[in-house]
């Protein structure tokens, strides 16, 4: 048991020193990463039958994914950044939904759509 918060408490401060030294354009790249985690974790949960966890990990996903989306300029990102504003209202929407319908697909679908903006996000030059 000690283990398993001496871990946590490692993986704590080793996420804030990524997130202290880290540029804007990595800290994106982070919660993207972030989110993907917690989709494969919430496929698990809901592969399992755990459903509080299943919420739990969604909810946080969620989280991330409002995140990326309040680091968008709608102002100064054009027309890419609100397709990206409505692909995240889009993905938060299907979130809800594997909630309610305990659907893995839906994660999967999420899941490509943010793996595939990542992928896009990470080809970017700094």
């Amino acid at each position: 048991m000690y283990a398993m918060a001496a871990m946590k408490q490692y993986q704590s401060v080793n996420i804030q020193a990524q997130v202290s030294d880290a540029t804007p354009h990595r800290l994106i790249q982070m919660l993207m990463e972030g989110g993907l985690t917690r989709l494969a974790q919430a496929r698990g949960a809901m592969e399992r039958g755990d459903i509080a966890l299943k919420g739990t990990l969604i909810g946080k996903t969620v989280g991330i994914v409002n995140g990326l989306r309040q680091g968008l300029d709608l102002s100064a990102g054009g027309e890419v950044a609100t397709n990206l504003d409505r692909l995240y209202v889009y993905m938060n929407t299907r979130l809800t939904e594997a909630n309610v319908r305990n659907d893995i697909s839906i994660l999967d679908e999420v899941s490509n759509l943010l793996r595939e903006v990542k992928s896009g996000w990470d080809g970017i030059a700094q």
